[in-house]
This record gives structure tokens, C-alpha cells and sequence, in this order.
């Protein structure tokens, strides 16, 4: 089963919030719909996919995800402007995975 480690952040990207999940298009929704009322990502209105790897497995995604949360904010700016440099929502590119 595939893995995804995903970075989110709120409509001024001033919050981000790096996840993991087998399931990238559900989790993505259970954001943007604030599913959990009381958690960080309902808070902070985190509602845009703006990084996101595909692994080959949860356990993969899993070691990624804690590498990424290691790292500093300015990395976690820096790996999404590589990628993602006009920090666009992704969330409709996530469909096809």
C-alpha cells in the first residue's frame, strides 16, 4: 500500500502542517472540511495542499514525514518552493494517484 507525507498550510501560508496518510485525497478533504473541530488543522484553517511524496509504502511515508517534521520551518519553506514555488493548492492533482 502507497504512503504520502504532505505538507498543508492555511489561505496566507503562514501555517504549515506536515502529515501522513495512505489515503491522500481523504485526508486532504477531512482538512478542508475541518471534520475535527478541536484539531491543529481545523484551528489554524489549514485547507491547502501545497507538498505532497509519493512512497512505496506507509512505512516509508511514515519515516519521511518524521524527517520533514525534523527539519526546520525555513526547510519546509525551501521543499516546497522547490517543488511548488507559487504554493498553488494541489489537492485537485491528487485525483489521479
Amino acid at each position: 500500500m502507497k504512503g504520502f507525507a504532505y505538507i498543508m498550510t492555511n489561505v496566507n501560508n503562514s501555517v504549515l502542517y506536515t502529515g501522513v496518510t495512505s489515503d491522500l485525497k481523504e485526508r486532504v478533504v477531512r482538512h478542508k472540511s475541518k471534520k475535527y473541530p478541536d484539531s491543529f488543522s481545523a484551528r489554524f484553517n489549514i485547507c491547502k495542499l501545497v507538498y505532497y511524496e509519493v512512497l512505496d509504502t506507509i512505512g516509508e511515508a511514515i519515516e519521511r514525514e518524521k524527517q520533514i517534521k525534523g527539519g526546520s520551518r525555513k526547510k519546509k519553506i525551501d521543499l516546497v518552493n522547490s517543488l511548488n514555488p507559487a504554493w498553488d493548492d494541489l489537492s485537485q492533482f491528487v485525483e489521479g494517484i
